[in-house]
């Protein structure tokens, strides 16, 4: 199982409402968000980190670092697609992509292996993480096999949105409900306090 999945890290938004930083460096309890992914997914060998601009930013993490194979802002699918092409050319014997938006804390350390159970034992092509209701696109589980499909859906028919893509596969779900929500994610200074609040609660 770990073998066959690669572990994608999306970095690449734009971060509007904070000003433009990268939100993976956020300090929650003193520790970055991304700082926070890499330990929840320490047992996965093989992970990659997707973001545009100076690329050296990233050094302190010790991961494969690549921005996205089309310039312009193409949103996240254009991420999950550049991780996809650099994996199948890298990582050859690789079945899946785990895919995570970085500007969540708190996933469960568990995310990738429940995914992964369930496509075991399911017809899926994308497996998608559920909270209290709501559906999480970007922590997804992608078959590889699908990057020809993503990037004609990219470059031919302009689809921007996940769920725009992934309505035309079979997509199932795992749910991963809990309070707090292990999908809370930082958009506001307001959720940085809140998600300090919650690191302390963990500790």
């Amino acid at each position: 199982m770990i073998d066959q999945i690669i572990v994608g890290f999306l970095a690449g938004g734009l971060a509007r409402r904070l000003g433009g930083i990268d939100k993976c460096f956020i300090p929650i309890a003193n520790k970055t968000i991304l700082d926070w992914q890499l330990e929840k997914t320490s047992q996965f060998p093989n992970r990659i980190l997707n973001a545009n601009g100076d690329l050296k930013r990233f050094s302190q993490f010790k991961l494969t670092v690549i921005p996205d194979i089309y310039d312009g802002y193409f949103g996240p699918l254009c991420g999950i697609l550049s991780i996809m092409k650099h994996t199948q050319k890298h990582y050859p014997s690789a079945k899946w992509l785990l895919s995570c938006a970085t500007d969540v804390p708190f996933i469960p350390p568990n995310l990738g292996e429940r995914l992964f159970e369930h496509a075991t034992t399911a017809d899926t092509n994308i497996v998608m993480a559920t909270s209290n209701g709501r559906r999480h696109p970007v922590f997804s589980l992608w078959q590889l096999e699908l990057s020809e499909r993503l990037e004609k859906a990219l470059t031919n028919n302009e689809i921007r949105k996940i769920e725009s893509f992934t309505a035309d596969f079979n997509t199932t779900y795992v749910d991963f409900s809990e309070n707090p929500d292990p999908f809370f994610n930082v958009n506001t200074k307001q959720d940085i306090s809140y998600a300090n609040e919650i690191a302390h609660t963990l500790k």
